[in-house]
């Protein structure tokens, strides 16, 4: 699978790796994987969402990788990342521990962040000795643990079973998605974004999404509906801020507080009002902050409280 270069330009066009490695995962599964920035820089892990790529964290990695060692991998079938037959929650916890067994000395301490499915694939690994070992914090962005096709906001009805079922067949669907049109790019700033996000914005989310094979799209739909990952909540005993966008229609605000009420050490909630679900492009200097800050409170040696935003289960609003 080539390198996604359909964003050539401008903050979200993919920077140039360090270097790039391909890690094997306990299924033999084999993973494109990325490093960018100084070797000897405090670590981020970040893990992208269904049907994105390393792409989607290009304004994050082009910031963070003056100063951090930034290592971010294609989920199984997406990207460069070529797909696999077993398509779980499982697989996920399996592919996050081979990425960090084969990036991180033992016992060296990251910051993990999980965008969407990421998100879901660090609730996935909270328990694996692999993940306790190198998790230093977790930043969720955008994620859920349970019932996102029952919360789901994408159907313009009232709760209940026939939204649920219209859901269901809207996110599972095998129809390709075409080219990037001016319709296609409408429909999923619909689906996915804020009223108020920029049309350059739409524009990298409609190609990174449009880049994943629909095969892969239509496997891990099946797996984001069945989703129960609340146990995995309850396992996560590093802290954890959370980040989401209240005008989230695929996993709305609903998860985001049910994630809070569940974690054993949420050090912060921040709520981003007109962001929708892609908080990493809609919001870029926001969780690249939110990224630093928790990397200095956590990794760097600094205690939580001398870094605003992180005192414990603290709720903050902000602009966009």
């Amino acid at each position: 699978m080539s390198r996604i270069t359909s964003v050539a330009l401008g903050p979200y066009a993919p920077p140039v790796p360090a270097r790039e490695l391909t890690v094997v995962s306990a299924d033999g599964a084999r993973l494109h994987v990325e490093v960018h920035g100084p070797e000897d820089a405090p670590c981020v892990v970040l893990s992208h969402g269904w049907t994105c790529s390393i792409s989607f964290w290009a304004a994050q990695i082009r910031e963070l990788a003056v100063d951090h060692r930034v290592i971010a991998y294609d989920q199984r079938g997406h990207g460069r990342s070529p797909a696999s037959p077993a398509c779980t929650t499982g697989a996920l916890a399996d592919d996050l521990e081979a990425v960090l067994a084969q990036t991180l000395a033992h016992e060296e301490k990251a910051l993990i962040v999980g965008h969407s499915m990421g998100g879901m694939t660090v609730m996935a690994a909270s328990a694996r000795p692999r993940f306790r070992e190198h998790a230093a914090a977790v930043l969720l962005c955008s994620t859920g643990s349970s019932r996102l096709v029952t919360e789901s906001r994408v159907v313009p009805l009232r709760a209940g079973r026939v939204r649920t079922w219209i859901t269901g067949r809207i996110i599972g669907s095998r129809a390709p998605l075409g080219p990037v049109t001016p319709v296609a790019k409408r429909i999923l700033k619909y689906a996915t974004m804020g009223s108020g996000s920029a049309p350059h914005m739409v524009e990298t989310c409609a190609r990174i999404v449009h880049a994943c094979p629909r095969a892969v799209r239509h496997a891990w739909a099946a797996v984001l509906a069945a989703l129960d990952l609340d146990h995995g909540v309850r396992e996560l005993h590093v802290p954890t801020e959370v980040v989401h966008g209240a005008s989230d229609r695929l996993t709305p605000p609903v998860h985001a507080h049910a994630l809070v009420a569940g974690l054993p050490h949420c050090v912060g909630l921040t709520e981003l009002p007109g962001v929708g679900h892609m908080t990493p492009i809609e919001a870029p200097e926001l969780v690249t902050g939110k990224i630093r800050e928790l990397v200095t409170a956590y990794i760097t040696g600094n205690t939580p409280e001398s870094v605003p935003g992180n005192t414990p289960a603290q709720h903050i609003k902000e602009g966009a």
